[in-house]
């Protein structure tokens, strides 16, 4: 899809207030409402806009935790990274799961309360996956920055 400068615009300001007005977003960006709307519609049809959230402070519900887990599959097939990809993607700790290159076949994004329950969930949740050979954690001592906006 083609974004003009209206589109970037309205991206933009969706993605520091998901919250704003179809209202207050016209008038910002030059157009009325129903225009704006009919933008918005279409770029949700289109799949750029793929939901709205509401963002949350891990600290603050007890998740100090973020470790990032690197994941080696016992074997190099389809069949084990379907497998794992559907069971990882149950796992509720699990905050993101890439496919990468070099050594490790996934990347995890995973929170926890603590180093204790992190353990355990690699031990009871993660570990009883058949198809990993090996897990390799990586704790973030202090995060400096995450941003959510994409640059447009």
């Amino acid at each position: 899809m083609s974004l003009d400068t209206k589109d970037q615009q309205l991206l933009t300001l969706l993605q520091s207030n998901a919250r704003t007005s179809v209202s207050e977003l016209a008038t910002t960006v030059s157009l009325s409402d129903t225009p704006c709307l009919r933008r918005i519609k279409k770029l949700e049809a289109s799949k750029v806009i793929s939901g709205y959230h509401a963002a949350l402070n891990p600290r603050a519900l007890g998740l100090n935790v973020l470790v990032y887990a690197f994941v080696r599959l016992s074997q190099n097939s389809v069949s084990a990274a379907n497998m794992f990809e559907e069971q990882v993607e149950k796992l509720n700790h699990v905050l993101e799961c890439s496919v990468i290159s070099g050594s490790y076949d996934y990347l995890l994004k995973i929170i926890a309360a603590d180093l204790e329950s992190y353990e355990s969930f690699v031990k009871h949740k993660l570990g009883s996956i058949n198809c990993i050979a090996n897990i390799e954690s990586t704790v973030v001592l202090k995060q400096t920055f995450s941003k959510k906006q994409l640059p447009l």
